[in-house]
């Protein structure tokens, strides 16, 4: 193990995110956990210990520990750590190339026949579009041009946690792509946005403390061939969406 580093910057004020991740699978190269609502993938705003990195760096007494890919803090789900440096290009490739197949569900409204633009969808379906996301502007959204953002929508088999959500149902989401907000987007853009979702179709100021309205997106599985060994393997998140 890597020799802790004991000068992480301190951060006088920093609320506590109430919330643990789950360690699906650890070796001697990477950790899989199991993110919840609320909790940083890494360091972000007023957040420093409370992100999932700092966390596992410090549980595990390791500095070298970093994500080959990542999820908003909005987002709950699978994500990978790779534990030493020389190993993260290996992982962090088989993320850009799109080698690695990642499904999510969320929990959105179920399609009103008597709202225009909603009568006709049919799933499952692919949503193409252009998307951008300018800095310092929290919403992303679809521009005119060459689509740079694809994603397969299904409707889930398993309907479990609409259960208690009259009018919505469980979708099942297969990102082709990774643009910023991809699924929040294209999901709002059918005119059926993810419950809890503050950021789309609008802005919702929410105090830093609030965890009573979680987006109900989830990582649900990441499955790939392990780079270095060619162990095939597939993960699968606890969370409900």
């Amino acid at each position: 193990m890597t020799q802790r580093n004991t000068h992480h910057r301190y951060v006088t004020d920093e609320p506590d995110i109430p919330f643990r991740a789950e360690i699906l699978f650890e070796n001697a190269r990477v950790i899989v956990i199991d993110k919840p609502h609320f909790l940083a993938t890494t360091p972000r705003g007023m957040w420093y210990r409370s992100s999932a990195l700092m966390r596992l760096r410090e549980e595990f007494h390791n500095d070298e520990i970093i994500p080959a890919h990542r999820l908003d803090r909005a987002t709950a789900g699978v994500i990978l750590f790779v534990k030493h440096v020389n190993d993260r290009g290996a992982y962090q490739m088989k993320f850009q190339n799109r080698e690695v197949s990642k499904t999510y569900e969320c929990l959105a409204p179920i399609p009103d026949e008597n709202v225009p633009g909603q009568e006709a969808l049919a799933f499952p379906l692919v949503k193409k579009s252009r998307i951008v996301k300018e800095r310092s502007v929290f919403q992303a959204y679809e521009a005119e041009g060459i689509p740079n953002a694809e994603t397969r929508i299904e409707i889930s088999e398993n309907q479990a946690a609409a259960a208690d959500f009259p009018g919505y149902q469980v979708y099942r989401l297969h990102p082709k792509t990774g643009k910023t907000h991809q699924l929040r987007v294209h999901m709002n853009s059918l005119g059926l946005p993810i419950k809890g979702d503050d950021l789309y179709p609008q802005v919702v100021d929410r105090a830093y403390d609030d965890f009573s309205s979680p987006l109900h997106l989830v990582a649900r599985t990441l499955e790939m061939d392990d780079p270095i060994t060619g162990a095939h393997w597939k993960f699968e998140s606890q969370i409900p969406a």
